[in-house]
Formats: structure tokens, C-alpha cells, sequence
């Protein structure tokens, strides 16, 4: 039997190859999150502590540390979206567009929220930050443009929290944006859609977005307290939600990047 040689000329050969990875990238999708992750002491000044956790994920995750009565400067725990059942954080790349949200509160000594966590800080960076002690909310951190509401929350309180993350074009004329919204009493508050800068493309983690290999969930730090056994936090999450808004099917640079390699 004789065999048939490839018909496709050795030109076209880079041409099907980018057509075949632009098809993979078409058909990748964001994480769909079914369950969470918990990661606790990860700040873990004071070891001593009196921790208990709670995952009911979607209906409520839960964090008490008490006893925080060491010198030095905070424990931190965190819960992140996981795609697995909760074995594992999901991961999210620069191209995912998604919603989410929770109804959030914290006592006690410590700060907390929700967190769209980088690559190089996945467990730590990228707060939409509630503040129990003076009362302040802002974001900031990692990717995240920062933006302070210049409201005042009190302790025991339960505030919503919400981040929309919209890729849009991951250009310079189309970066991706990200909107942080509260409720807190009868009032709705809104940052706005606002863009991201470029950050570093030779990394290799995307650029104009929250770049790939994000973690995203929430998180809570309590403050120390030397010598004071009464020291604690407790951070609540209810009502946790999550919309898949679709993904883009491949960074313009980098198919540039690619193409350019092959007609080297």
C-alpha cells in the first residue's frame, strides 16, 4: 500500500498552527465554581489561637480566631473558589469575565472581604477591604485598582460586597476593568468600572487585566493583642454568588507574539 504525502504546503504549516490554537483558546472557558477552599494561618503570628472554621459553601463559610493574645502583627485566613468540590482553589486567567459577591461581616479586632489575588500573591493580595476597627473600605493590593468608598462600617454589621471583573479587549484601547460595589443600610455605592494598566507582558502573565493564574475568594486578618486573651475576630460570609460572564478567546499580543515567531 502506498502512502499519501501531506498536501498542505510547508508555508501554511504556521498558518494551521495558529488557526488550531486559536480554536483551543475559543473553546476555554472561565472556572464554574461548586465549592470553596479554606487556607487558614497563613500570617500565623500567633499560633496559640483558638480557631474554628466553618465551609457551607454557597450558603455561609464562617472564620473564628480567638485568643489572638501574641505579640507581633496578625493571623490570616483565607477561602478561595474551587471547580473540584473544594479539593483545590480554581484558577482564573486574564481573559475570565465574572461576577461575585457576599453578604459580609466581621467583629471583634481585624479586616476582611472578598480578594481577586495575583500570581505572585494568591493567598494574600487584591482586597475589597472592610475594616472592623476604624471602619474604612477600600480596595487595593495585587492587580486591583485601588478605590476608597469613604464609608464607615461598624462592627457586627452586615455589608454586601461585590467585584464585576469584565476582560473586555486586554488592549491598551480596551483593558480590562474591574467595578466594586456596596450595599450597606438602604444605600448602594459604586466605584465604577475602572481599567487596569498594563503591568509586565514579559512576565508571560497576560497584560491590561488581572493576569493569569489569579485566586479569587475572600479572606480575614486579625489583629494581635499581647498579653489581652479577650483578642478575636469572627468573619462571616452568606449568600455567596457567582456569574460566569464568558471568556475571550485569546490575547491579541499574544497571537501577535506568535505569529511574528513563525514568520522569523
Amino acid at each position: 500500500m502506498k502512502l499519501q504525502a501531506s498536501t498542505t504546503p510547508r508555508y501554511m504549516a504556521p498558518l494551521v498552527l495558529l488557526l488550531s490554537l486559536a480554536l483551543v483558546a475559543s473553546v476555554a472557558a472561565s472556572p464554574l465554581p461548586n465549592g470553596a477552599t479554606l487556607a487558614t494561618r497563613i500570617f500565623n503570628d500567633c499560633p496559640t489561637s483558638i480557631l474554628s472554621t466553618t465551609n457551607s459553601y454557597p450558603a455561609l463559610i464562617q472564620v473564628d480566631d480567638q485568643n489572638l493574645s501574641c505579640g507581633g502583627f496578625a493571623n490570616l485566613h483565607n477561602w478561595s473558589f474551587s471547580d473540584d468540590g473544594g479539593a483545590t482553589p480554581a484558577v482564573f486567567n486574564n481573559g475570565d469575565s465574572f461576577t461575585f459577591g457576599a453578604d459580609f461581616e466581621v467583629t471583634g479586632g481585624g479586616e476582611g472581604g472578598l480578594r481577586v489575588s495575583p500570581w505572585w500573591s494568591p493567598d494574600v493580595d487584591g482586597r475589597f477591604n472592610v475594616r472592623s476597627t476604624d471602619g474604612e473600605v477600600a480596595c487595593f493590593g495585587g492587580r486591583l485598582p485601588f478605590y476608597s468608598f469613604g464609608l464607615l462600617y461598624t462592627a457586627g454589621g452586615v455589608i454586601h460586597l461585590e467585584i464585576a471583573y469584565d476582560a473586555s479587549l486586554l488592549s491598551p484601547s480596551s483593558p480590562a476593568t474591574i467595578e466594586y460595589t456596596v450595599v450597606y443600610g438602604a444605600s448602594t455605592y459604586s466605584s465604577g468600572p475602572l481599567p487596569f494598566d498594563q503591568g509586565n507582558p514579559l512576565e508571560g502573565y497576560g497584560s491590561y487585566g488581572m493576569l493569569d493564574q489569579a485566586r479569587v475568594g475572600g479572606y480575614v486578618q486579625g489583629f494581635l493583642q499581647g498579653g489581652n486573651t479577650a483578642a478575636g475576630v469572627t468573619a462571616t460570609w452568606t449568600d455567596i454568588t457567582y456569574t460566569d460572564m464568558g471568556t475571550i478567546a485569546i490575547e491579541a499580543s499574544s497571537f501577535g507574539r506568535l505569529k511574528a515567531l513563525y514568520q522569523q
